[in-house]
């Protein structure tokens, strides 16, 4: 692996994309597995740790939408959709529920190779960031410590996980029910009360966040930047 740039699953029915893709993307210097359907990459996620995914959507059995609902939640690893002409609305459905890009098919394999460098160099960006400083406060995930000014908070592991998933993706909204499937924990008044002891933490006034905000009706999300 120490050679290569990233390695990438590539999810396609189609043996000749799936081929293209793979030729081009070793010839760039990256790691390839493929499945041809939904069922062979579950299966392939749950052995091998992937650094992204390229899905095509409209697949038999298992679609690349279901195996997002499947496995999104399971994952840090980001996803690139691939989608045909005409397939906004699962565009945006696979957007809505964690995609962090698409593809619309034909491609130029350069475009996708560009697309992939963009994720692959943000996603070791924020993976090297287990010290996140912002204003006036200090994250360590690695020491599970809060500081804010002069002031120093322990977290502790449901904490701990919450952070890491929210400020990987800082300004996104977390529902209740995606909170709960992290730490899992189905009752919403006990994820509100993890929320508030986080806040606690994090803030100067905490009825009046600045940074874990609520979004009515929706959820919360962390703002860093």
């Amino acid at each position: 692996m120490d050679n290569f740039i990233a390695h990438i699953l590539v999810v396609d029915d189609d043996e000749g994309i799936r081929s293209l893709v793979k030729k081009y993307l070793n010839e760039n210097n990256y790691l390839v597995t493929t499945a041809e359907n939904g069922e062979e990459a579950s299966k392939k996620v749950k052995i091998i740790k992937f650094d992204l995914i390229i899905l095509d959507i409209m697949m038999p059995g298992i679609s690349g939408l279901e195996f997002i609902e499947q496995n999104k939640k399971k994952l840090e690893t980001p996803i690139i959709l691939l989608t045909a002409k005409g397939e906004a609305n699962n565009r945006v459905e696979g957007l809505e529920m964690g995609a962090d890009d698409y593809l619309p098919k034909p491609f130029e394999p350069k475009e996708l190779i560009l697309r992939i460098k963009n994720i692959v160099d943000k996603t070791k960006s924020i993976s090297q960031k287990n010290v996140i400083e912002f204003k006036n406060i200090k994250i360590d995930l690695n020491k599970q410590l809060i500081h804010r000014d002069n002031a120093e908070f322990k977290i502790n592991n449901t904490e701990k996980t919450i952070l890491k998933k929210m400020i990987n993706n800082p300004g996104k909204t977390f529902s209740r029910e995606d909170i709960g499937s992290l730490i899992d924990l189905d009752k919403e008044r006990s994820i509100d009360v993890i929320v508030t002891r986080l806040r606690k933490k994090i803030e100067i006034d905490p009825k009046n966040p600045k940074f874990l905000q609520t979004i009515r009706g929706a959820g919360y999300v962390l703002w860093i930047e």
